[in-house]
């Protein structure tokens, strides 16, 4: 890693003790870690203190193991005193105020000394779908890190950038928050040569207050960008398209086109369905006057790209990479086979198949823009249509209108069986009703069309209760639908709320149940 302990505790400004003949503070480092469990041979483990588990009666094993350094914020003896662990088993170790800001500090050190090009990505929803764009298409030319999973906060990026090794060329590192602060703090560690926003959404509105404070508080990315560093912003965003410079530099916009006030990376999308999407991406990145590796080409270049996730979103998230290959010099048919080869995340979008049936796994979180995209993707499908929609988390004082708008928006976009599930969603079936009355959908007009279902349920159990319902059990009813009615035969089913509803099980037991 071209970490030394000696790199670890100036970097932490902590007491470092050295055990054992052969400790020596010039010993670099094989990782870093905050899981005893992953923590390699010659690597280091981070004590922390989390709600349910304290990470320092795991150091003893670490040692056993072959890990060389624990940071600790307890002494050996306050550890033995408190889990019973033998002090006098312990190795070097690092003793420091607070373990989560020495890993903090320790991420920032470390991303100093590396020469890989840092992609920062953040954004109100699609960061964990673009990022996987962004690393896919850059891995035609690169050797490429990226985020795992969705570490994205002030454990995950400090994190991510420890796995950053020599061998690579590029790291795409997603970046999360939920206040004002955070995201200058992850910018400080992570120092990005280019900069990514997907948009500026309705998500934690309950600290952010507003979309302006939103903008507000992304745009912290930018407090310690590189010098010589890029910008890439969505086009397509109203807050995001008024950024015309950051700190001296002129952003690249990337879209479907459709906004006249700029040009942007993207045009003519045409949607198939359920099957990806065919675009026109158009790339005016300029050649920089130093002429590095940045771009390839003077002036416009036009590839046609077929996108295999479905949706116009995903379509917005495949123009995101395809801004940021080019300026890391990607050619228009690397751009192509990257884009072409990128896989659905599960949770996000992830379309499964299950006898006939179509499920829309899109349950790992939710918020009016991501569940937006859902909706328009869903009313998508040549099936009858099925949106099993909860609850959507940090909204604010507006969670009630804002979940009204969903129900409207399902109304609108000609989902024929609304299922609205916990405690905020019944603002979203209260006006998916309304509209529906309104609209004349809920009756059948002479024989043509059919009318539209929309049902509730208070919680996700009462939900399953209810699709666990026998046929003999069945009562036909507006009052009391059927399994089959909430479920029609065939149909294509979205399953969508914020990750603490635990839709996972929804999607799970559907997944068996039309097997």
């Amino acid at each position: 890693m071209h970490l030394t302990l000696g790199d670890i505790a100036a970097a932490c400004k902590g007491k470092l003790v050295l055990r054992g003949k052969e400790a020596d503070i010039d010993q670099c480092v094989s990782s870093v870690d905050v899981d005893s469990r992953k923590v390699e041979v010659g690597g280091v483990f981070i004590a922390t203190v989390g709600e349910r588990v304290d990470g320092h009666k795991f150091i003893v094993p670490v040692f056993a193991r072959g890990g060389i350094l624990a940071v600790t914020q307890k002494t050996p003896e306050e550890v033995e005193a408190e889990h019973g662990c033998k002090a006098e088993e312990w190795g070097s170790y690092l003793l420091v105020e607070d373990t989560l800001q020495a890993l903090r500090e320790i991420g920032e050190a470390y991303r100093r000394k590396l020469s890989a090009k840092i992609v920062g990505l953040t954004g109100s929803s699609g960061k964990t779908t673009t990022k996987e764009f962004i690393a896919g298409v850059l891995g035609e030319r690169y050797r490429v890190l990226k985020t795992e999973g969705n570490y994205n906060n002030e454990i995950g990026v400090p994190l991510t950038l420890l796995r950053i090794r020599e061998e690579h060329e590029v790291a795409v590192v997603e970046m999360g928050i939920s206040d004002f602060g955070e995201m200058h703090r992850l910018s400080k560690m992570a120092r990005p040569d280019i900069c990514v926003i997907t948009n500026i959404g309705q998500s934690h509105l309950k600290d952010l207050k507003s979309r302006d404070g939103i903008l507000k508080a992304k745009s912290e990315i930018f407090d310690y960008m590189s010098e010589d560093g890029e910008i890439c912003l969505n086009g397509e965003d109203d807050k995001l398209i008024a950024l015309k410079e950051i700190k001296g530099h002129k952003p690249h916009f990337f879209g479907l086109g459709t906004n006249p006030e700029e040009e942007v990376a993207a045009e003519e999308i045409v949607c198939h369905g359920l099957e990806g999407s065919d675009v026109v991406l158009r790339m005016d990145v300029k050649q920089p006057e130093n002429g590095d590796r940045k771009s390839v080409d003077e002036g416009s270049v036009r590839v046609s790209v077929h996108v295999p996730q479905p949706g116009k979103h995903m379509v917005l998230n495949a123009a995101a990479a395809a801004c940021v290959a080019r300026l890391l010099g990607l050619t228009g048919e690397e751009i192509r086979s990257g884009i072409a080869k990128v896989s659905s995340v599960g949770g996000r979008a992830n379309l499964i198949k299950v006898n006939g049936y179509t499920l829309i796994d899109d349950c790992y979180n939710a918020n009016p823009e991501s569940m937006r995209a859902a909706i328009d993707l869903l009313a998508l499908a040549d099936t009858e249509k099925v949106a099993i929609l909860g609850d959507m988390f940090n909204l604010g004082e507006e969670y009630d209108k804002l979940h009204g708008q969903m129900g409207i928006r399902a109304v609108d976009a000609g989902i024929e069986n609304i299922i609205c599930v916990g405690e905020a969603s019944k603002y979203m079936y209260e006006a998916a009703m309304k509209r529906a009355e309104e609209t004349g959908k809920n009756e059948i007009h002479h024989g043509q069309g059919r009318r539209v279902f929309i049902t509730y349920f208070p919680d996700r159990q009462t939900l399953l209760e209810r699709l666990s319902a026998s046929q003999e059990e069945t009562v036909q009813t507006e009052e009391n639908l059927s399994k089959e009615r909430l479920i029609p035969e065939k149909s294509t089913i979205l399953i969508k709320a914020s990750h603490g509803m635990e839709f996972a099980e929804v999607l799970e037991f559907l997944r068996l149940r039309l097997a």
